[in-house]
């Protein structure tokens, strides 16, 4: 990783269909703008010598660090008034509090629950142990996997929402490799549903190939879009 720099549910909500908008994100001249080119798969499998619940908590904890990091490259441009939801393509995602209550909240806000819950289940030594031999608690997968939901959920904010700013910073590719490297991640160890993931889809299988050698013209990649971001807004 050294190349650094609760409950869904879905319906539609009755609202106008808005206008499937042009994703920048999926254009040739930005998805082949990686900071690695090597397969990112050699760098998710589990080691043979190390425990799964470690090398899951190592990884976790990275990604939580390297994506508060990215979303920081362009949080002054994430507020209240230019992001009063919390979207990615057409699904809004909703915060559900521990006693289940779903509220809906301004983006900033929605990633400032995430980042403050993750920041404590991965600092706690019950949870996230870091002292030998201490054990990890029996429900640790079941934590992974709702902390890698909500990460996300900030990584398809970050491209559907304020893509732009991030190539006004020349910031793309390390985007790409950092969503590219989670998405591998996830899928190795079925930590997402699907479901949840595939409105990404189209993003997902450019940047999850591997990356186009450097000499090579450059080609448009095509993707079907995903039935499910089309044309209707979900909610989550």
């Amino acid at each position: 990783m050294d190349w650094l720099m609760g409950k869904s549910k879905t319906k539609p909500n009755g609202k106008k269909p808005p206008a499937e908008e042009k994703k920048q994100y999926l254009e040739a001249e930005f998805t082949k703008v990686r900071v690695v080119d090597f397969d990112l798969k050699e760098l998710v499998i589990l080691p043979r010598e190390i425990d799964l619940n470690e090398w899951l908590a190592s990884n976790t904890t990275t990604f939580f660090n390297l994506i508060n990091l990215q979303y920081s490259t362009i949080s002054e441009f994430c507020t209240g008034d230019t992001c009063q939801a919390m979207t990615a393509c057409n699904t809004i995602y909703y915060w559900y509090d521990e006693r289940g209550k779903k509220t809906k909240c301004t983006a900033p806000q929605y990633v400032d629950f995430v980042m403050s819950l993750v920041q404590k289940l991965v600092t706690d030594d019950d949870i996230f142990p870091t002292k030998y031999g201490k054990e990890f608690p029996n429900a640790f997968e079941s934590l992974v996997k709702k902390i890698c939901r909500y990460l996300f959920h900030v990584l398809a904010h970050l491209f559907w929402a304020h893509f732009k700013e991030t190539v006004a910073l020349d910031l793309q590719g390390h985007l790409n490799t950092l969503y590219a490297h989670f998405i591998v991640f996830i899928r190795e160890f079925n930590l997402v549903d699907p479901k949840e993931t595939c409105i990404m889809d189209d993003l997902s299988e450019i940047l999850c190939a591997p990356a186009p050698p450097a000499p090579a013209a450059p080609s448009s990649p095509t993707s079907a879009p995903s039935p499910s971001s089309h044309n209707h807004v979900t909610e989550r």
